[in-house]
C-alpha cells in the first residue's frame, strides 16, 4: 500500500509538465503547457485544427494541406505570437485572415502556392517583425502590399516567380532591417521602390537575371550597411556611381561575371571594413585598388583567376587583418603588395602554384605566427620541394631556396638612336636575375611603359621597348628598370627624331599631303594601274584624232579643183585687128 501511494504522489508531481494549456488540445497535434506551443506538422491536415487553446502563443502546422486561410480560422488565438504555415498548398489568403492577431511577432508562409498578396491581407499585424513569402509563385508585388507592418524589421520574399514590383510595393515599411530577393525573374531593380525603405540595414540580392548596377538603385538608402549581390551571371561592371550616396560596412559581389576590381566604385566607400569579390573572372589587381579603403579589415579574393598582384596593389589598407586569395592561378605574393603587413593576421594564398622562392621569404619568416586558417600553402616549385607546406620547411631551407639575386642588365653599351618622324625605334633590355625580373621603360615624360600599356610605347617579351610612328616630341632619355624581389637596376637609352621637312603649303592645308600619301601608297599595283590608264587615254585621243581626219577628207571629194576661164578679146579697129579675130577662147587652170 504504502509503494503504491508513493508511485501515485510521484505521477502526480511530474503531471503538470505533461497537461496540455487549458482547453485542451486537438487529437493530432502535440501541446507544451511550458511555452503555451501548440505542433502539429507531418499530420496531413486541410484545415486550422479545431480545439486549440486560446492562451496558445506557438502554432507549427508546417508540411500539410492546408489550401485556403479564411478571417474566422485564427480568430480564436488572439495571444498567438509566431505562426508557421510553411509547405503546405495555400493558393489563397483572404483579406483579414490575420486580423485576430494583434501579438503576432513571426509569419512563416514559405513553399506554398501563392500567386498574389491581396490588399489587407496583413491588416492590424502591428507588431510582425519577421515575414517569410519565399518560396512561393509571386509573380508581383502590388502597392501598398505591406503598408501595415510597421514594425517588420525582415522580410524574406525569394524563390518566386517575381517579374514585376510596384514603385509603392515597400511603402509603409519603415523599420524594415533585412530585405532577401532571390531566385526570380526581375531583370531590373527600381530605385523608386527600394527607396521607401529607409531604416534597410541589409540587402541581400542573389541569383538574378540583372546586367548592370544603375546609379540611382541604392541613392535613397542612407542607412544601408550591408549589401550582398550574389550569383548574377550577366552582370559584367559596377559602375562608378552605382554605390554612391551608400556608407557600407559590408560588401559582396561574388559570382558574377565582373573582370576588373571596382575601384570606382570604392572610391568612396570609406567605411567599408569587409570586402568579398571571390569568384569572379578577375586575373589582375592593379596598384592601389583599394587604396581609399583605409578601415577595410578582411579582403577576400578566392577563387577567381588571379595571376597578378602588382607591387602596392594593398596600398593604403592600413588595418588590413585577413586577406583570402586562395584557389586562384598565383605563383608569388610579394612583400611590396601590402601598405604594412604588421597588422595581417589570417593569410589565406593555399590552392595557388606558389614558387617558393626569395618573394615569400616574408612568408617563411612568419609562418609560425601567420594564422593559415588551418590551409597552410605549399610549394609547387621548385621540384625538390614540391608539395611540403610553408609551415613545416626548415630553418636550413631559407639559405637554399629563398635567396634572391639581384637584376643585372646584360648589354650596357649605350643606345643612341636618331630616327626621322614617323619611323618605329626599338631600344634592347635584357636583364638576368632569380627570380626573373621585370623590365618596364620610364620615359623622357616620366611615364611608366610595361607590357600591358596601351598606345604608341609598349615594351615586348624580353625587355626590348617598341615605339611606333616615332615623333619630335618623343626625343629625350629613356630609362629601362629592370626589378625583383632582390633590387633593380637601369640603363639609359636616348632618341632624337627629326622633324619633318618644311613645305610650303596654302593655308588649310595641313597635313592633306601627308594623309594622301598614306591613303594612297605607291605600291607596284598602283604604278601598273595609273599606267594602264595613262596608255587608254593617250590611245583614245589619238584615234580621235584620225577620225576627224578621216571625216575631212571625205569631205573634200565634194568640190571641184579644177575650172575653165572662157573671154573674149577687145574689139581693135583695122585690118589687123579683123584678122586676128577668131572668136572666143578658153583657159583650164587648177586651183591649189
Amino acid at each position: 500500500m504504502t509503494c503504491w501511494l508513493w508511485v501515485l504522489s510521484l505521477q502526480l508531481l511530474l503531471l503538470p509538465a505533461a497537461l496540455p494549456p487549458a482547453g485542451g488540445c486537438p487529437a493530432r497535434c502535440e501541446c507544451t503547457a511550458q511555452t503555451r506551443a501548440v505542433a502539429c506538422p507531418r499530420r496531413r491536415l486541410t484545415a486550422v485544427p479545431d480545439g486549440i487553446p486560446a492562451e496558445t502563443r506557438l502554432l507549427e502546422l508546417s508540411r500539410n494541406r492546408i489550401r485556403c486561410l479564411n478571417p474566422g480560422d485564427l480568430a480564436a488565438l488572439p495571444l498567438l505570437e509566431e505562426l508557421d504555415l510553411s509547405e503546405n498548398v495555400i493558393a489563397h489568403v483572404e483579406p483579414g485572415a490575420f486580423a485576430n492577431l494583434p501579438r503576432l511577432r513571426v509569419l512563416r508562409l514559405r513553399g506554398n502556392l501563392l500567386k498574389l498578396i491581396p490588399p489587407g491581407v496583413f491588416t492590424r499585424l502591428d507588431n510582425l517583425t519577421l515575414l517569410d513569402l519565399s518560396e512561393n509563385k509571386l509573380v508581383i508585388l502590388l502597392d501598398y502590399t505591406f503598408q501595415d507592418l510597421r514594425s517588420l524589421r525582415r522580410l524574406e520574399v525569394g524563390d518566386n516567380d517575381l517579374v514585376f514590383i510596384s514603385r509603392r510595393a515597400f511603402a509603409g515599411l519603415l523599420a524594415l532591417e533585412e530585405l532577401t530577393l532571390e531566385r526570380c525573374n526581375l531583370t531590373a531593380l527600381s530605385g523608386e521602390s527600394l527607396g521607401h525603405l529607409r531604416g534597410l540595414g541589409a540587402l541581400r540580392l542573389r541569383h538574378l537575371a540583372i546586367a548592370a548596377l544603375e546609379d540611382q538603385n541604392f541613392q535613397r538608402l542612407p542607412g544601408l550597411l550591408h549589401l550582398e549581390i550574389d550569383n548574377w551571371p550577366l552582370l559584367e561592371e559596377v559602375a562608378a556611381g552605382s554605390l554612391r550616396g551608400l556608407n557600407l560596412t559590408s560588401l559582396s559581389v561574388t559570382h558574377t561575371n565582373i573582370t576588373a576590381v571596382p575601384a570606382a566604385a570604392l572610391r568612396h566607400q570609406a567605411h567599408l571594413t569587409c570586402l568579398n569579390l571571390s569568384h569572379n573572372p578577375i586575373s589582375t589587381v592593379p596598384r592601389g585598388s583599394f587604396r581609399d579603403l583605409v578601415r577595410l579589415r578582411e579582403l577576400h579574393l578566392a577563387g577567381a583567376l588571379l595571376a597578378v598582384v602588382e607591387p602596392q596593389a594593398f596600398l593604403g589598407l592600413r588595418q588590413i587583418r585577413l586577406l583570402n586569395l586562395s584557389n586562384n592561378l598565383l605563383s608569388t605574393l610579394e612583400e611590396s603588395t601590402f601598405h604594412s603587413i604588421n597588422t595581417l593576421e589570417t593569410l589565406r594564398v593555399d590552392g595557388n602554384p606558389l614558387a617558393c622562392d626569395c618573394r615569400l621569404l616574408w612568408v617563411v619568416q612568419r609562418r609560425k605566427t601567420l594564422n593559415f586558417d588551418g590551409r597552410p600553402p605549399a610549394c609547387a616549385t621548385p621540384a625538390e620541394v614540391r608539395g611540403d607546406a610553408l609551415r613545416s620547411l626548415p630553418d636550413s631551407a631559407l639559405f637554399e631556396y629563398f635567396v634572391c639575386r639581384k637584376p643585372k642588365i646584360r648589354e650596357r653599351r649605350l643606345q643612341r638612336i636618331t630616327a626621322a618622324a614617323g619611323a618605329d625605334v626599338r631600344f634592347q633590355c635584357r636583364a638576368e636575375g632569380e627570380p626573373a625580373p621585370t623590365v618596364a621603360w620610364v620615359t623622357p615624360r616620366h611615364r611608366t611603359v610595361t607590357a600591358a600599356s596601351a598606345g604608341r610605347a609598349r615594351v615586348l617579351p624580353g625587355g626590348t621597348l617598341h615605339i611606333r610612328d616615332a615623333r619630335p616630341g618623343d626625343s629625350g632619355t629613356y630609362t629601362c628598370v629592370a626589378s625583383n624581389a632582390g633590387g633593380n637596376d637601369t640603363y639609359f637609352a636616348t632618341l632624337s627624331v627629326q622633324p619633318e621637312p618644311a613645305v610650303n603649303r596654302t593655308p588649310g592645308e595641313g597635313r592633306n599631303d601627308t594623309q594622301v600619301a598614306a591613303r594612297f601608297p605607291l605600291d607596284l599595283t598602283t604604278i601598273l594601274v595609273s599606267t594602264a590608264m595613262g596608255c587608254i587615254t593617250f590611245l583614245g585621243v589619238v584615234l580621235f584624232c584620225f577620225l576627224l581626219l578621216f571625216v575631212w577628207s571625205r569631205g573634200r571629194g565634194q568640190h571641184k579643183n579644177n575650172f575653165s576661164v572662157e573671154y573674149s578679146f577687145r574689139k581693135v579697129d583695122g585690118p589687123a585687128a579683123a584678122a586676128g579675130q577668131g572668136g572666143a577662147r578658153k583657159f583650164n587652170m587648177k586651183m591649189i
